[in-house]
């Protein structure tokens, strides 16, 4: 103990303590990171602050204001569906004989199989479909914004935690060579020191173009990178989520309005076979002598009664039903490992916060000094380290996991947007639906 407290005596002499505080500095930076982190953590989300900007940026998006274009046409194609089915039609004759011939003819089929009615309400369905399938597709692809977003905030984090452990490395290095100049540290722990700069240094070039790779994500998506956000972690929770699986889910809603489609359809079949009398009006002048008559006319249907027609309109209703009980077992299959997986991950990301973010950066600390003071040797000390670096790290893959799960379930069953749109609301901001138009 006493070759310690010299050593430490003349390290001091020779290099002042400069290399010393520059360590602590950097040991500092890392300890005010983990504490970021863990206020981070034991903070829910402030949406207001970020999120009416990025709502902004994604409804500018090209994929975004085709939607917009689609609702428009859905709503034509109602419209276009409810106009007459068939137009009266105007017959003009003349004759030429020893007493010329005039005529003329106005005649009017009738709608008789209500094809008007059942055509306007496929309309309806078929825009319902859309509108659905558009609120669906506006889900998916704003889960894959924010989980971009999260991705590159984690990338950040991780770049910005590594480069603050190169920093120490090299601190630490700087030390322990004027160490091995006084006698106190062994040339093969110096080496071992360089060796953990090393790989500090490769890991930090990991990180980097980890964090190249997350913002070239976000670009490709919104088109720029740099988008305010700010972590949401602890808002990830399964009251956030309908976890009631119903055919009013978005991820269903389509899917179901296709069975009442189906059945439509059949009406549809019906409609266009059924045989839609026409009645005409007729003048006619011979010579001197004027003429009126009235026409009935009514298709007869021998050669083809259209039944092979209805029956096929009716096996669609069968597909179409069974093609949503296949969509709703699988929402539910999603829907069991949401409710399973989030708890667990969400308890071990506790366990973390407690655990990692209150103690490590003190450990990290006093593992540091100690080691400076040579209570500790290097082997140590170095395997301590990289336990906590990877305890660190740990969380923030965590953190990422909660992301995705949470992320991928409320944009795939459809529910993301309307629970922003809650948050926005209770925060006091204007609803994401609000900001697009």
């Amino acid at each position: 103990m006493k070759k310690t407290i010299i050593a430490s005596l003349l390290l001091g002499l020779f290099s002042g303590s400069a290399t010393a505080a520059q360590a602590l500095a950097a040991e500092t930076n890392v300890s005010q990171a983990q504490a970021q982190v863990s206020a981070s953590a034991s903070q829910v989300g402030q949406f207001s602050d970020w999120l009416p900007q990025v709502m902004q940026r994604f409804n500018g998006l090209p994929e975004v204001q085709a939607q917009a274009a689609r609702r428009q046409q859905a709503q034509m194609s109602i419209e276009a569906a409810d106009k007459a089915v068939y137009n009266p039609e105007l017959g003009l004759g003349y004759q030429n004989a020893s007493e010329d011939t005039y005529s003329l003819d106005i005649s009017q089929t009738i709608d008789w199989g209500d094809k008007r009615g059942v055509a306007t309400r496929i309309a309806q369905l078929e825009s319902e479909i859309l509108l659905s399938n558009i609120v669906l597709e506006r889900n998916q692809m704003l889960a894959e914004r924010l989980l971009a977003l999260t991705s590159q905030s984690q990338a950040r984090k991780a770049l910005e935690f590594q480069r603050q452990q190169f920093e120490i490395a090299k601190a630490q290095l700087d030390i322990a060579r004027q160490r091995t100049e006084v006698g106190d540290m062994s040339q093969v722990e110096l080496q071992l020191m360089q060796l953990d700069v090393a790989s500090n240094a490769a890991d930090y070039a990991l990180a980097e173009q980890a964090s190249i790779a997350a913002d070239g994500a976000v670009l490709a998506l919104f088109g720029e990178f740099e988008l305010p956000f700010e972590d949401f972690v602890n808002a990830l929770s399964l009251q956030a989520s309908h976890l009631q699986v119903s055919p009013e889910l978005p991820a269903l809603k389509s899917a179901y309005q296709q069975v009442l489609l189906a059945k439509v359809s059949t009406e549809q079949a019906k409609a266009d076979s059924s045989a839609d009398p026409s009645i005409s009006l007729s003048a006619e002048r011979e010579g001197e002598e004027n003429k009126f008559g009235v026409g009935v006319s009514i298709p007869l249907q021998i050669r083809n009664n259209y039944s092979e027609a209805i029956a096929v309109a009716n096996q669609g209703v069968v597909i179409a039903e069974q093609t949503y009980l296949a969509a709703e077992r699988t929402l539910l299959q999603q829907q069991k490992q949401f409710s399973l997986s989030l708890p667990r991950l969400t308890l071990r990301y506790q366990d973390w916060s407690e655990l990692v973010l209150t103690s490590g950066s003190k450990a990290a600390r006093s593992l540091s000094q100690q080691w400076r003071a040579g209570d500790i040797n290097t082997s140590d000390y170095l395997q301590s380290q990289r336990q906590m670096s990877g305890s660190y790290l740990a969380g923030l893959a965590l953190e990422s996991a909660l992301y995705e799960n949470w992320l991928s379930w409320m944009g795939t069953s459809g529910q993301l947007e309307g629970y922003l749109n809650s948050q926005l609301s209770t925060q006091g901001a204007a609803p994401a639906s609000e900001q697009m138009n």
